[in-house]
């Protein structure tokens, strides 16, 4: 029997956030705004109401966000609460906060549509964050105000199936560059090693000319290493491939009219999941967008579904919009190229709700929480400093039951002279975390 939520009126918001929410614990729902039916229902019940009904239901005090529509300032005051903060606190009722209306705060990324300050990159400033601002910007909180929530549900009804999910760890990889000097052609190498030897660096002028003769392999070609780390680990990945036609600025991959790299990306679709990584030009023209998605779907024979921006530039709610235009199902861009953690308080893949729209969409979210290079580039952190906080969000995650979404780059994992050790970090924390005890 279905879980049975009274409230005054079912909303496009609200539906949502109950929906996602009591999907990720394995709760069916029901929903009705007719008191007399509510009392009489035998089975678990959760009133979403201002008032009490009866004694026989978990009650929580509603806010205003989820019955409004439109984007406005939202008066927030955080509180401390057990380990973590908590925010639309409520008077009376069975939980001390609306976790649905704060849940949706969080998910919908409501502050975004808000004025704010851009960053470097002209994205939106992870400094602006509540998350940030609060120091919660580690915590997958959502799941944590989920995990208690259900607790409660159990304990007033026991008999409620409540399934919550299991751990699951996705590795991604961007390959923005695929080779060092392989597949560029004659002109961007020539270009490359004159550079080297102007600069002195003779080191780099004989790497580079044994890769050309086959004595070396390529410094970022990494692919069958970790090919062997997957099989062995029995794990899936999924690759986001950059195919921008003009190098350009931020885009400086191997161009994809290079044969060396529709082999490449022809090789990792037999065996994997592969996406879609918008250049940094298509946030520009959605024109650019389309070609590119295009160009991935004529390399590989396949509908393209998979996506994950480019620099993590995006920019709600115009990128999903355009991504959902493009034919795209599934993004991995929720989540800061500035700072790892949780942008949108959560570790779930949950369906993108478009505020300006105000309505749920069918685009999946799949958020990220760690990339290498947040460590390395923007934290400033060390290898051992990067290694043990890799360890912490895979700590925090497992806690709830959540997906552990990682972001590697060949170029980097590849790349000696600034990361060494960085490689054999990674193989080692993949191995110890999926090898059963």
């Amino acid at each position: 029997m279905p879980l049975l939520v009274y409230t005054a009126k079912v909303t496009p918001r609200l539906k949502y956030i109950f929906y996602t929410l009591f999907s990720s614990i394995g709760v069916d729902l029901e929903f009705t705004s007719d008191q007399t039916a509510y009392d009489n229902h035998s089975g678990a019940k959760l009133n979403y109401s201002p008032h009490s009904i009866t004694n026989n239901e978990v009650w929580i005090e509603p806010g205003v966000l989820l019955y409004q529509t439109g984007i406005s300032d939202q008066p927030i005051e955080c509180f401390n609460r057990n380990d973590s903060k908590a925010f639309f606190k409520t008077v009376v009722g069975d939980f001390p906060f609306d976790l649905f209306a704060a849940s949706f705060y969080l998910l919908s990324r409501y502050e975004e549509y808000l004025p704010h300050k851009l960053d470097f990159y002209g994205r939106y400033s992870h400094e602006n964050s509540l998350a940030f601002k609060e120091r919660f910007l580690h915590l997958p909180l959502v799941n944590i105000w989920l995990m208690e929530f259900s607790k409660l549900l159990q304990q007033k009804f026991p008999s409620l199936p409540v399934k919550p999910t299991s751990f699951h760890f996705l590795p991604t990889y961007d390959i923005d560059i695929a080779w060092s000097y392989r597949g560029k052609g004659w002109m961007r190498n020539a270009g490359g090693m004159f550079r080297s030897i102007v600069n002195g660096e003779w080191l780099m002028v004989k790497k580079q000319a044994e890769v050309w003769l086959g004595r070396q392999p390529d410094p970022f070609d990494i692919y069958d290493r970790l090919n062997k780390l997957h099989s062995k680990c029995c794990i899936e990945p999924v690759y986001f491939f950059l195919l921008a036609k003009t190098i350009k600025g931020y885009d400086k991959n191997v161009p994809p009219s290079s044969p060396a790299l529709q082999k490449l990306v022809n090789e990792h679709a037999s065996k994997y999941m592969v996406g879609i990584h918008p250049s940094w030009q298509s946030a520009e023209d959605v024109n650019v967008l389309h070609e590119e998605v295009k160009t991935l779907q004529e390399i590989t024979g396949n509908d393209v579904r998979n996506s994950r921006q480019h620099y993590i530039r995006m920019s709600l709610p115009i990128t999903y919009q355009r991504l959902i235009g493009a034919g795209i199902l599934n993004d991995f861009s929720m989540g800061y190229g500035s700072i790892n953690g949780f942008r949108a308080s959560y570790c779930l893949p949950y369906k993108w709700y478009d505020l300006v729209e105000e309505k749920t969409t069918d685009l999946l979210v799949y958020p990220f929480c760690y990339m290498e290079a947040n460590s390395f580039y923007e934290q400033h952190y060390t290898l051992q400093q990067a290694s043990d906080e890799l360890e912490q969000y895979y700590n925090v995650i497992k806690a709830v039951n959540g997906t552990f979404i990682t972001i590697f780059h060949n170029h980097l994992l590849g790349n000696k002279q600034l990361f060494d050790g960085w490689m054999e970090m990674y193989e080692k924390f993949v191995r110890r975390i999926t090898t059963p005890y």
